[in-house]
């Protein structure tokens, strides 16, 4: 029988079948899926081919194969760990719930997630959320990143979970498509899924006022139907983002203003850091480059994490 993960757990995933029936499964055996070392062999939205069977009333099974992935969004799962962790898999789009404060979401993390995105292929959406709570000098901070992303090609969107500002926007984008939300704990995915589809009544919290970083509330990702003819994937807040299995060389490569602007460095091989001749620098010279997106690069290039903290999933 084939089925869609919608639940992941660590040890049971909740598989919808292709008669709309949900099926608690396990695997047996250790999973290696192309080469990957994954914490979680199996995530949300892998398609699977599993055997039913019952188990004290309720419907089971074991899942045996995981069928190839359209993509994947993959991050290192613990600091100076190998291993990865599959956040979510065969999504059309990603939005990346981002808040100036209340907890503040670093440029540092809306690149290495945007990198991310870029090298497993999968669309990008910025939304930046709480626009109610902003002061004058706030919402003009917000506008001018909006800009930095906008200039680059990723859809920005100024939104509030909590008065439905701006929400029809990104229900219109979700139609007919699988989409996920990430960020950090507290930026407000669990309320914007609940202004997306009420009915789900999905649980929130408060930010703590003691350390301006939002109390976990999802603990595992989770594939919900909506009502429209959507799927949304709720996942658990990220600390940090961790990327993985990227050469030196093709990094910058994942940064489109860089990428568009490779084919005219004097060197075909330019890491745009010492070079002559660097396109790219000459960009960033001309302020045609943010800084920021510039600094993310350095420190992807350096694998320099002393900056930024890498971290598990908030439990």
């Amino acid at each position: 029988m084939k089925g869609t993960v919608y639940k992941s757990t660590g040890s049971w995933y909740t598989v919808k079948a292709e008669n709309n029936k949900l099926y608690e499964c396990r695997i047996k055996g250790k999973f290696r899926i192309q080469g990957i070392k994954s914490t979680n062999p199996v995530a949300v939205g892998d398609v699977v081919v599993f055997d039913p069977a019952e188990e004290e009333g309720r419907d089971t099974g074991i899942i045996k194969k995981i069928l190839p992935r359209e993509n994947y969004i993959i991050r290192r799962s613990v600091n100076l760990s190998k291993q990865t962790h599959i956040i979510a898999a065969n999504i059309d789009q990603v939005f990346l719930l981002i808040t100036l404060n209340n907890p503040p979401t670093l440029t540092t993390f809306i690149d290495r997630f945007l990198v991310t995105a870029e090298a497993y292929h999968v669309k990008a959406v910025l939304l930046f959320n709480k626009v109610d709570t902003y002061s004058i000098e706030e919402l003009a901070e917000v506008k001018y990143l909006a800009e930095l992303y906008r200039n680059i090609g990723y859809e920005c969107i100024g939104i509030s979970a909590k008065t439905g500002k701006n929400v029809d926007k990104v229900v219109a984008m979700m139609k007919d498509r699988t989409s996920m939300i990430s960020g950090h704990s507290g930026t407000g995915k669990s309320t914007l899924v609940n202004a997306i589809e009420p009915s789900l009544d999905l649980k929130t919290a408060e930010i703590s006022e003691q350390h301006q970083q939002g109390q976990h509330t999802t603990t595992f990702a989770e594939m919900f139907d909506l009502s429209f003819g959507a799927r949304i994937i709720d996942t658990p807040g990220i600390k940090g983002f961790g990327v993985v299995d990227m050469e030196r060389e093709e990094i910058g490569d994942y940064f489109p203003e860089f990428f568009e602007r490779k084919q005219n460095c004097k060197f075909h091989n330019c890491l745009h850091i010492e070079e002559p001749k660097c396109a790219v620098k000459e960009a960033l010279e001309n302020d045609e480059i943010a800084w920021s997106r510039y600094k993310s690069y350095l420190q992807l290039m350096e694998g320099e994490e002393s900056n930024y903290r890498i971290d598990q999933f908030q439990k």
